[in-house]
């Protein structure tokens, strides 16, 4: 097998109907924090920065059906990111009333959805 060339992630977007809304789960509920170096692109948007990665939010029209995606984040498309207290995620979940399923796994981890209906699994790492 060929030695990959693939080095990391750099980023993953997500498309949001509002960005301060957006804003609002990823920095206020999860924690994360806003790069704001990102140059004007001719439309609304936000970088949130993710270990060396970042996560890039996209106020565009969705193309994606936003109802009847599962339940469950983990049988859908999503962002898997380590956290380093999953009680605590949990907590703060709770307080902005987001609900949110347990991996299926074993593992110590959740998923929930933002505002947008985009997945995100948060496991204790």
């Amino acid at each position: 097998m060929p030695d990959s060339l693939i080095a990391d992630i750099h980023h993953a977007s997500f498309i949001v109907s509002d960005t301060g809304r957006a804003l609002g789960f990823y920095c206020g509920v999860l924690g994360l924090v806003q790069d704001l170096g990102r140059p004007e692109l001719g439309y609304p948007g936000a970088w949130l920065q993710v270990g060396s990665g970042q996560i890039h939010l996209l106020e565009l029209p969705n193309p994606d059906p936003v109802e009847n995606r599962p339940v469950h984040g983990g049988r859908d498309r999503h962002l898997a990111m380590t956290v380093t207290d999953l009680e605590k995620i949990k907590a703060r979940l709770d307080q902005a009333g987001i609900d949110y399923t347990e991996s299926k796994s074993g593992r110590r981890a959740l998923f929930c959805r933002d505002y947008d209906g985009n997945a995100i699994e948060l496991i204790e790492g």
